[in-house]
Order: C-alpha cells, then structure tokens, then sequence
C-alpha cells in the first residue's frame, strides 16, 4: 500500500468521480482508475460501486475512508511541524516556567522577542520544579526556565541566568514594616504563609529559617504567589518571595523590606535535554533569552 493510493482514494471518495478526481490531481484517468483497482485488490474488498455516471463508497469503503482521513491529516501535520522544526520563523518554541516568574518576566521576554520574530508561536507551561524538569526529560517542553538551576543533572544541560534576592513580605501594619532590613530571626514568632509542598520556593524559605535558627510556624500554605501576597497583606502572616513577584502593584499591596542575615537567594536558569538538539526556532528563542538575561544583570 502506498501513500499516493490513499491520497487517490480519497480524492475519488470526495469527487465521487474519477475523471473529476484525475483532472484535480492532473494525472491520466487510467492512473487513478488502477492506483484504485491495486487498492482494492490488497485489502480483498470493493471501495466503491457505481451509481449512474458516479461512484459511491460501499459501507467498508466508508470506513477505510475514515481511517485513511485521519492518517493524511497526521502525515500533513507531521511534514508541517518538520518545515516548523527547520524554519526559525514560523515554528512553535515549547516552553515551561514556574508561576513566580509569570508575572511580569516572561510576559516581557514574549513580547521582546515576538518584535523581532512576530510569526513565531509558543506554547506555555506553568509549574512546579520536578514537573518541569520531567517535561524537559521526556521531550514534552523544549525549555524551562527553573528555579533553583539544577548546576548537576545527568539528562538536562542548560545555562544559569540570573540570581535573585527573595525579600520578607509584612502586613502594612506589622511592627517591621518600616523597617529598611531585618534579620529573619526577627520573624521567628509571626506566622508563615508558604508555598505547598513540592514547590522550590517553599524549600528555600524553609533552609533560611532553619539557618536562622527557627522552624517556621506555617498558617497556610498555597500554590499561587498572588494568593501568598494577599493573605499577607490582608494581616495573615508574613513570607518570603523573590523580587519579580511583587512588582505587580495590587489593591491589597504587602509591605517588602530586605532580609540580611541570612541573605535569600535563588538561583535560576535554562534548561534542555542533554545531547539533543534543539528546533530551530527554540534555538533562537534560547540565544534571546541569554541575551536578555545579560542585559537584564546590567540594567539591575
């Protein structure tokens, strides 16, 4: 069976004609008409029967005729994404990052790079560390931005782009928020409002409490940064969250004031499959991105 009788097939099936279906195709009636009879006489069934001048499908024709749709489409789709995989222009760069940097990083990153590349889509995941990670492993994402960078992995590679301070967030009328810094001993007695478990942000606020030589008393914990920020600002505890987290100005706005002792950081970086290489257009996308981040240390 060959791809060029299926493609026949269904031009017949469609045309119910076969004369109608070899000028469209711009080949000899007598082609289309044997490419079909082959056909048939490899599956053992009629296709086709005729009604007058036309040609109907038999119930079995109906049903190949079906199967073989779909296979075309996946044969179309698959040369598309091919021509996508080699045009830096016009293909799609898959692309995970977590919810911490949604809310103003990437969205300016996007729209740096469509200016210069507007025909280029994307599609986006949010999530958490491993998730990322796994997606980036097993072919599902391109590139993930992540946090904390993994510097040893044995399947993922990539570069780090940046390190940023996390900052104590406090209700507008907590006893510190007037302060410029603080020790985070200092919040050793208030109530924590953390990121659930699972999530690198939680993990980082809780090694820093640790070093400060207190376990954190956790009030609530949650999945959304704009969820933490507003209970905190609303008087139900108080956090630690990176500087990209809270520009975004809100109604219910937290105060933020600089840790010292220990001063919180977090690493973040780019990550990709090690030893494959990467669409074109990801390629592209990936040199952008260091190059942003470069400018963005100098613009810091």
């Amino acid at each position: 069976m060959e791809l060029r009788q299926l493609q026949y097939f269904v031009k017949v099936a469609r045309m119910q004609h076969v004369t109608q279906a070899a000028e469209e195709l711009r080949i000899a009636q007598s082609a289309v008409s044997r490419q079909i009879h082959q056909l048939e006489e490899e599956l053992g069934v009629l296709l086709f029967i005729q009604h007058g001048r036309n040609l109907q499908l038999t119930p079995v024709g109906k049903l190949f005729l079906k199967r073989v749709e779909a296979i075309l489409a996946d044969i179309d789709k698959a040369i598309q994404e091919v021509r996508d995989y080699l045009d830096p222009e016009y293909g799609e760069v898959r692309i995970g990052f977590p919810n911490s940097l949604g809310v103003t990083l990437v969205p300016d990153i996007v729209s740096r790079f469509r200016k210069e590349h507007p025909n280029v889509r994307f599609k986006f995941r949010q999530g958490i560390y491993h998730g990322l990670l796994m997606e980036v492993v097993k072919g599902e994402l391109d590139l993930a931005i992540i946090a904390p960078f993994p510097e040893k992995h044995d399947q993922v590679t990539g570069e780090l782009l940046m390190e940023e301070e996390l900052f104590a967030i406090l209700p507008q009328n907590h006893p510190l928020a007037g302060e410029s810094q603080i020790r985070l001993e200092q919040l050793k007695e208030d109530p924590f409002i953390l990121f659930n478990e699972g999530y690198s942000l939680r993990k980082i606020v809780w090694d820093a409490c640790m070093e400060a030589g207190f376990t954190p008393k956790i009030a609530f914990e949650g999945e959304e940064t704009d969820t933490i920020r507003g209970l905190v600002a609303a008087g139900m505890g108080v956090s630690l969250l990176p500087h990209h987290a809270l520009q975004e100005i809100t109604p219910l706005q937290p105060v933020m004031v600089r840790v010292t002792e220990p001063k919180v950081i977090r690493t973040i970086g780019l990550i990709r499959r090690v030893d494959e290489k990467l669409p074109l257009v990801a390629e592209v996308f990936r040199h952008f991105l260091l190059q942003y981040f470069q400018e963005y240390t100098i613009r810091r």
